[in-house]
């Protein structure tokens, strides 16, 4: 129970920095989102592996470090944290306006830097040759930074489902871009995992 609790915070926080970081307009919110994931990852990884991303634990599950046992709860923690964190966003600024994204275009980008989100995950959080490094949450909050000031205009910049709940449920995108948050985030984790699985020798 402890592990999902920690989903829970970790997606939790990632979640309500999203919706308030972008409600605030600041040119700096692609640096709070990073910031905020690699803060939450620094102090739970330790206890449910930090992934707070239902793509990351189904790529860490494909991967075979995340017992199968784990995933649905995993998601759910994970789900629930994202709601519970929009539905706050809700309260304090009200409502956004959805944006508008071109469907093809949002496919694409969001597969992409889910996909390079959970390699970075699966190369430096859980693998031998990175075991016991203390720069994971760097990188991979810098994943996220990176893919949203590179193609945040293009989808919305979520690369993780339950992301892309809270910012359906806080107004900013509509539900045919929760679908796509959906599908080719969770696309984009299996495929990392398959890649990392065909191609990294140390796999244990």
């Amino acid at each position: 129970m402890k592990k999902y609790i920690v989903e829970f915070i970790g997606t939790f926080f990632l979640v309500f920095t999203v919706g308030m970081a972008v409600h605030s307009g600041s040119v700096l919110a692609p640096l709070a989102i990073g910031a905020s994931l690699m803060v939450m990852i620094f102090a739970g990884g330790h206890i449910s592996g930090g992934h707070f991303n239902p793509a990351v634990t189904l790529a860490v599950w494909l991967r075979g470090k995340c017992p199968a046992k784990d995933v649905v709860p995993y998601w759910i923690a994970q789900f629930a944290a994202g709601l519970v964190a929009a539905l706050l966003v809700v309260k304090l600024q009200g409502h956004a306006t959805a944006a508008v994204h071109g469907v093809r275009a949002s496919l694409v980008v969001e597969f992409l830097f889910t996909f390079a989100l959970a390699w970075v995950v699966l190369q430096t959080a859980t693998t031998k040759g990175t075991a016991g490094n203390s720069f994971y949450g760097l990188a991979i909050g810098f994943t996220v930074m990176t893919g949203a000031v590179a193609v945040g205009g293009i989808s919305g910049g979520a690369f993780n489902p339950a992301v892309g709940l809270g910012v359906f449920t806080m107004g900013f995108e509509n539900l045919r871009q929760f679908w796509i948050y959906l599908g080719a985030d969770l696309a984009g984790g299996a495929v990392a995992a398959l890649a990392f699985k065909g191609l990294v020798e140390d796999k244990a």
